[in-house]
């Protein structure tokens, strides 16, 4: 091989991201991710998804949790591939253990048939994000978090290049209200938005694995921040309801409250901290403002400061080992 080409190839090589091609890959990609912040990932497009008229599947996974990212997926195949689906064995991923939807996913990766006819798409919501969209000032519901990632991946298919022409949706909230909205933002696809599509319609079902198994594998992966010496899965499922969840809620930093992992939009974690962090108080600007105006011949701390012309000094070791952050800038 000539040299010059030899080189080239090694260096796409070296620079190409890393991707998932099986099950032992997920893992390693997400942990590559702020788990702050969200995350999309597009698998390969398969050719004929891009010939062939397609289906595609939305569901979603974690909605209910109070630790860890809710993970919406998508799966489409072209609509003469169909019995790929059953061949793979989707069924609605709630119903399946934990090792059988681990397997079916690493074979919808790595078979032939499947690679060269299924594709999928993937959108972490991280748990910081839920919790800022739903206590924000102009509040943004789960509901509508939940339609902005499924429409979000929608077009992220089809910027890919997928040829789709149905679609079939897991419901949030009244199917028919759904329908409409989707209608109207996609009017040239076939649209079906059910309750239990994961159950009716394999499709959609391809679509709750690759979320579910993306969602459980973000928890056995998650790297805390905050908590650097924190053991592995030391927090447990994630529901409420779960034994080491509620251990894992009752360790509680006074000050600063939980960690990132934590939905602290949550009930049970608001509760939680109400009954044992402590109360802060912080201030309107308009109050500070009125205070320091009745305060005649008071002095401003800022004056025994000169003004830093060094705009990319590095944030204080306190601040940083804390992960406290500017809002703006979240």
């Amino acid at each position: 091989m000539d040299t010059k080409v030899k080189q080239e190839i090694e260096s796409e090589t070296e620079t190409k991201p890393l991707g998932i091609n099986s099950l032992d890959t997920l893992g390693p990609y997400i942990l590559e991710q702020d788990n702050a912040k969200n995350f999309v990932y597009v698998s390969d497009i398969p050719q004929l998804c891009k010939d062939e008229p397609c289906m595609l599947g939305v569901d979603e996974a974690g909605r209910g949790p109070v630790l860890g990212p809710m993970v919406y997926g998508i799966a489409f195949c072209p609509l003469s591939k169909k019995d790929i689906l059953k061949q793979l064995g989707f069924a609605d991923s709630k119903q399946l253990t934990e090792e059988k939807r681990d397997q079916i996913f690493d074979e919808m990766n790595r078979k032939d048939y499947a690679v060269e006819a299924l594709g999928w798409a993937v959108e972490a919501i991280s748990p910081n994000v839920i919790s800022m969209s739903m206590l924000r000032r102009t509040k943004h519901s789960l509901n509508e978090v939940s339609m902005d990632s499924a429409i979000g991946l929608i077009n992220a298919a089809i910027e890919a290049g997928v040829n789709i022409a149905e679609v079939y949706v897991d419901t949030v909230g009244p199917p028919e209200k759904y329908q409409a909205k989707l209608k109207a933002i996609f009017p040239k696809f076939k649209i079906t938005v059910a309750k239990k599509a994961d159950s009716t319609y394999p499709i959609v079902s391809a679509a709750s694995i690759a979320a579910k198994v993306t969602r459980d594998h973000a928890l056995k992966v998650w790297k805390f921040r905050e908590r650097p010496n924190e053991k592995e899965n030391s927090f447990g499922s994630g529901y409420p309801g779960d034994p080491i969840t509620k251990q894992f809620l009752g360790e509680i930093d006074l000050v600063f409250g939980f960690p990132r992992l934590v939905r602290f939009s949550w009930s049970t974690a608001s509760n939680a901290l109400e009954k044992k962090a402590y109360d802060m108080e912080f201030e309107d600007e308009e109050d500070t403002k009125s205070s320091q105006k009745a305060s005649y011949g008071s002095e401003k701390l800022s004056k025994y400061f000169s003004a830093s012309k060094n705009e990319n000094r590095k944030r204080a070791e306190y601040f940083r080992d804390r992960c406290l952050e500017h809002v703006a800038n979240i």
